[in-house]
C-alpha cells in the first residue's frame, strides 16, 4: 500500500464533526455526480413510450433503452471499484466523468435505436467508474462513524432522489421532446466537471498495490450480458430452445470462470474473502431486490400509465412524485437513525414498506383510485427507498479497510446495477410473454414479480437483524468487546 499525503485540514475536519467550506464543496460535487448517475437510469422511464414511437421499437428492444445503461454500469463497476483503487480515486472520476458528459450529448442525437443503446450503455460503463470512485472517496475521507455516516446519508440521498426524481423530471422534460432527457445532463456534466478539477483533494489517496484483472472483468461483464439477453430473449425463441439453454449454460460457464479466476489470480477484481462478512452479503442481496424490484416496477407502471389508461407524460411523472419527494427528504436523515437504530432495524422497515407497497399496485383497474391505491402505494416505495438505501451504504462499507473501499463500493453498486438489469429482464418476459392476454393479467404478473421479490427482501432483512442482537447478547458476554459478524 502506498500511502500518499493528506490534506491535514480536511482530514481533521473529517474527523471531529466539523466540515469546512471545502470540504462542502467537494461532498456537493461527488452528490451532484451521483445524482446524475442515478437520474440516468430512471430518467428515461417516462420517455419510453415516445421514444418507442418515433423510432420504432418493440416492447422488447424499448427495454434495453434500460437495460443497456444498468448493463454497462452493472457490468463494470467492479473493475471501476479496483481501478480507483488502483490508479487514483480522483484521476478515474475526473475521466469517467468527461466520458459520461459526452456520451450524454450523443444519446441526445442520434437517430436510430441501435446507436441510441450504444450511447446509453456507454454513458453505463462510464458512470461504473465515476460512482465507486465517489463513494470509496467519501468512504476514506471522513471517519468511520458518525461523520462518514452522516456524508454517507447526503450522498445516498443524492442517488435515491436521482432515481426517484428521475420519473417526475422526465415527466417534464418528454413533454418538450425526449430528446431533452439525454440533453439536459450534459450542462450538469460539464460544471461538476469544473468543480471536481477545483474542489476534490489532489493528494487524498491511498493507492493498493496491484494490476488489473482484466479476465475477471471480461467474464463478469460477459455472463451478465448474455445471462440478461437470454432471459429478454426466452420468450420468443422457447424456453425450451436449444437457443435458449445453450446460451443459459454459456451464462454459467461464464460465471464459473469468473469465480475460479478469483480464487487463482494473484490482484483479483474481486477478493471473494469480503464475501465472508454477512453484513456485507445481506447489504448486497438487500440492494439487488431493492433496486432490482423498482426498476421492474417502473418498467411496468410506464406501460400501464401511458399506454393503457393513456396518461400523459406529466401526468405519469406527478404519480411519482409522492415516493420522490419523501425520498428527497428523509434520506438525509438517515445518518443519525442509524447510530441510534442501527441499519439493520431500518433495513427490516423499509423492506416491509417497499413488499406492502408492490402489494397495493396488484390492485390495479381501468379507474385506478389516486387516493386509496396509487398515491399510498407511492408513499410506500418512497419509504423503502428512503429507509433502504442509505442504510443499505453504510452497512455496505463498514469495516472495510480503506485500499477496499472502491471494491466494496463496486460490489454494492454492482449488486443494485445487475439486480436491475435481471429483473427487468424478467418482468418484460412476463409482459410480453402472452400477447394475447388481458393487458391488466399481464401487468399484474409482472408487478407480482416485485411483489414475490419485496417479500423474500423482507425475509432477508429479519435474518439481519436476528443476527444483530445475538452479536450484541455476544458482546455483552465478553464483557463489551466489538463483535465482528462473518456469518
Amino acid at each position: 500500500m502506498h500511502l500518499h499525503v493528506v490534506s491535514s485540514t480536511m482530514t481533521s475536519s473529517s474527523h471531529d464533526g466539523r466540515w469546512d467550506a471545502r470540504l462542502w464543496a467537494a461532498l456537493i460535487v461527488l452528490c451532484a455526480v451521483v445524482f446524475l448517475d442515478a437520474l440516468d437510469v430512471s430518467m428515461v422511464g417516462v420517455a419510453l413510450p415516445s421514444i418507442q414511437d418515433d423510432l420504432g421499437l418493440s416492447t422488447s428492444s424499448l427495454q434495453w433503452v434500460v437495460s443497456g445503461y444498468v448493463l454497462g454500469y452493472g457490468g463494470l463497476l467492479l473493475l471501476g471499484g479496483r481501478t480507483a483503487d488502483l490508479l487514483g480515486r480522483r484521476r478515474v472520476f475526473l475521466v469517467a466523468l468527461a466520458v459520461f458528459a459526452v456520451a450524454s450529448l450523443l444519446g441526445g442525437v442520434v437517430n436510430d435505436g441501435t446507436l441510441l443503446i450504444a450511447a446509453r450503455f456507454v454513458k453505463g460503463v462510464s458512470a461504473a467508474f465515476t460512482a465507486p470512485a465517489a463513494l470509496s472517496i467519501i468512504t476514506t475521507t471522513f471517519a468511520e462513524g458518525p461523520a462518514r455516516n452522516r456524508a454517507l446519508s447526503i450522498f445516498t440521498a443524492s442517488g435515491a432522489s436521482g432515481f426517484s426524481l428521475g420519473l417526475v423530471i422526465s415527466g417534464f422534460l418528454t413533454e418538450l421532446g425526449w430528446r431533452w432527457t439525454f440533453l439536459m445532463p450534459v450542462p450538469v456534466a460539464i460544471i461538476a466537471l469544473v468543480a471536481a478539477l477545483k474542489f476534490l483533494p489532489k493528494h487524498r489517496e491511498e493507492k493498493a498495490e496491484g494490476g488489473h484483472d482484466l479476465i475477471g472483468a471480461v467474464t463478469i461483464t460477459a455472463s451478465m450480458l448474455l445471462l440478461v439477453y437470454t432471459v429478454v430473449e426466452a420468450p420468443q425463441s422457447g424456453w425450451g430452445s436449444p437457443r435458449t439453454i445453450a446460451s443459459l449454460a454459456g451464462a454459467a460457464v461464464l460465471l464459473a470462470a469468473f469465480v475460479v479466476t478469483e480464487l487463482r489470480v494473484k490482484h483479483p477484481l474481486v477478493r471473494l474473502g469480503i464475501l465472508r462478512s454477512g453484513p456485507i452479503v445481506r447489504a448486497n442481496l438487500g440492494l439487488v431486490i431493492l433496486f432490482g424490484s423498482y426498476v421492474g416496477f417502473q418498467f411496468v407502471a410506464m406501460q400501464y400509465f401511458q399506454n393503457f389508461l393513456h396518461w400523459s407524460a406529466l401526468e405519469t411523472a406527478l404519480a411519482f412524485l409522492p415516493a420522490g419527494l419523501l425520498v428527497a427528504v428523509s434520506s438525509t436523515k438517515m445518518g443519525k437513525l442509524a447510530d441510534r437504530f442501527g441499519t439493520a432495524r431500518l433495513i427490516v422497515i423499509g423492506a416491509a414498506a417497499l413488499a406492502v407497497g408492490y402489494a397495493f399496485f396488484l390492485r390495479l383497474d381501468g379507474n385506478p383510485s389516486l387516493a386509496t391505491l396509487i398515491i399510498p402505494g407511492m408513499v410506500l416505495l418512497g419509504i423503502a427507498f428512503g429507509l433502504s438505501f442509505p442504510s443499505l451504504n453504510i452497512q455496505a462499507t463498514n469495516g472495510v479497510a480503506d485500499d477496499e473501499q472502491g471494491l466494496a463500493s463496486g460490489l454494492l453498486n454492482t449488486s443494485g446495477q445487475v439486480g436491475g438489469a435481471l429483473v427487468l429482464a424478467v418482468v418484460t418476459a412476463v409482459l410480453t410473454s402472452n400477447p394475447s392476454a388481458d393487458p391488466l393479467d399481464s401487468f399484474h404478473a409482472a408487478i407480482a414479480v416485485s411483489a414475490i421479490l419485496g417479500v423474500v427482501g423482507l425475509a432477508i432483512a429479519l435474518t439481519g437483524l436476528r443476527r444483530s442482537r445475538t452479536a450484541v447478547m455476544a458482546g455483552e458476554e465478553t464483557g463489551g468487546e466489538k463483535v465482528l459478524e462473518t456469518v
